[in-house]
């Protein structure tokens, strides 16, 4: 989906819920969710919302964000995990790593992690530059997002462990 290709990262930060489905079986539902966060109505097109995406207030972002725990409400109710969704397009992904030892994933995360902790020494190092500040700072949110997700395929998700920790809690097997 071009949606998730453009503003994953952005959505990965304001709209965890609706980007996860972005990536799944649940993509048009979650494209009808954001246009009515974005429009008022669930009738734009993709293109309309990624649009949007592009040139979003501060204050269209705030109903994505407010319209993100609605939704995750609403897939709740419909019984669907989309943290379980998540976490099996990890594991698939792990299973085809494992596999066909592809060197893509290995070399990418080493690209993003290097990239990652070099642009953050960098800036503490040298401090924020006068100009392009705008640009750096989006470049080391993308670079974060993509770090964690390269965190997650390696070393798997906090969620399952916080699921973990709460059953325990609780005095659930």
């Amino acid at each position: 989906m071009d949606l998730l290709a453009k503003f994953g990262p952005l959505l990965g930060q304001v709209a965890p819920s609706i980007a996860t489905a972005l990536g799944g079986p649940l993509a048009g539902i979650a494209v009808r969710t954001l246009s009515n966060a974005l429009f008022g109505h669930e009738d734009a097109s993709e293109q309309q919302v990624s649009e949007a995406l592009a040139t979003a207030t501060p204050d269209q972002l705030a109903a994505v964000k407010k319209i993100d725990a609605d939704f995750k409400v609403q897939m709740k109710t419909l019984d669907i995990d989309l943290e379980r969704i998540a976490a099996g397009d990890r594991d698939s992904a792990r299973q085809m790593q494992a596999a066909t030892k592809d060197w893509t994933p290995k070399a990418l995360a080493f690209f993003i992690t290097f990239g990652f902790f070099g642009a953050l020494i960098w800036v503490m190092v040298f401090g924020i530059p006068k100009t392009g500040t705008e640009v750096l700072l989006m470049m080391l949110g993308s670079l974060s997002t993509s770090w964690t997700g390269v965190v997650q395929f390696y070393y798997g998700s906090s969620a399952g462990s916080k699921q973990k920790t709460d059953a325990l809690t609780r005095g659930e097997k």
